[in-house]
């Protein structure tokens, strides 16, 4: 009997090694696996689209932070979409990720950026700095957040010839599912925008706040239709060009099939008069129907500087209180 002691406990010294390292096989594949899914859900946020035509490429791709931390890192991204004709590239990425909460990643982007499309649109742009974080859950991205600093860009077409520069001091992008719904947060702060031939725009600091009914897959790309057929609410969008000069705009709205925007907007405008003047320096040549408009929503508004006027869209067709036409909006 005391022979088959030492057996017995060689036996289970081998079996205990045996589960540890059969755990750590499990640990170290579950660790990849978990790596490769950050990946796909970082390339899914960066360019959200239908996955059967959109395709991500991390260069000189390494994930880093084993055991502890799941960490994924490239010298570049380039992004791929045959369907609609975009092809786009960026900088250096770096995401990660604790092992304890997956569905948690953080990453950051380095500039530039350059985007192309087939129809002759070219973007390109840099950044100071670019953070994100993401919330995901079984089946794609509950939530996510952007904050870019120092944002500097051109677009350029080459049918028109046209050039846009813009830059923005501080920009934040905030989307999450609520239901089936999208809610939507965006803010920019201190931004420019320089068109060629055009007068230059006073800098502006904007603010919008948005839901899309039945829309929460647009924040990870499964939903295929977009904006076509979609409807939501404008909780508020505000412009304010410094000096108590403030615009918001509020109300409801819906994009038919073709792509037409329908809707009955809420327009208020502190100020009136310094607003008048701005967009008249702005725009010399239609410094005369500036004057007539205002004069007009003055009278709205029994003569003060403050005015609230209904905005209606019909397919595009742009009138105030449904009577006075102001022109038309293109489809998206």
């Amino acid at each position: 009997m005391a022979a088959s002691s030492p057996s017995r406990s060689g036996r289970k010294f081998w079996m205990l090694g045996g589960g540890i390292v059969l755990v750590i096989v499990l640990y170290t594949g579950a660790w990849f696996y978990a790596a490769s899914q950050l990946k796909n859900t970082v390339l899914r946020a960066i360019a959200p689209g239908n996955t059967a035509g959109v395709s991500g490429a991390c260069t000189d791709i390494d994930f880093r932070g084993y055991p502890f931390r799941i960490g994924l890192f490239c010298s570049k991204v380039d992004v791929d979409d045959t369907v609609n004709g975009v092809s786009a590239s960026f900088g250096q990425l770096r995401s990660a990720a604790q092992v304890y909460a997956p569905g948690h990643i953080v990453w950051e982007l380095d500039s530039p950026a350059e985007i192309r499309s087939a129809h002759g649109l070219s973007l390109n742009a840099e950044w100071a700095s670019l953070q994100s974080s993401l919330i995901t859950k079984l089946k794609g991205i509950d939530r996510s957040s952007m904050v870019i600093d120092g944002l500097k860009g051109t677009a350029v077409s080459s049918q028109t010839g046209q050039t846009i520069d813009f830059d923005a001091a501080h920009t934040e992008i905030h989307l999450r599912q609520n239901g089936g719904d999208l809610d939507g947060a965006i803010s920019v702060t201190d931004s420019k925008a320089a068109i060629k031939d055009w007068p230059a725009f006073p800098k502006l600091s904007a603010s919008a706040d948005v839901t899309l009914a039945g829309k929460a897959g647009m924040i990870d790309g499964s939903d295929q239709r977009g904006l076509f057929g979609a409807s939501g609410e404008l909780r508020k969008v505000v412009a304010d060009i410094g000096d108590g000069k403030v615009m918001t705009l509020s109300g409801p709205f819906s994009f038919d099939e073709e792509g037409y925007l329908s809707g009955k907007f809420k327009l208020e405008i502190e100020q009136l008069g310094p607003w008048r003047d701005s967009i008249k320096q702005t725009f010399p040549d239609i410094a005369k129907t500036v004057d007539t408009a205002a004069k007009l929503l003055k009278a709205l508004a029994d003569g003060g500087d403050k005015v609230s006027v209904d905005l209606v869209v019909a397919r595009g067709n742009a009138t105030v209180g449904g009577f006075i036409p102001l022109g038309s909006i293109p489809p998206i």
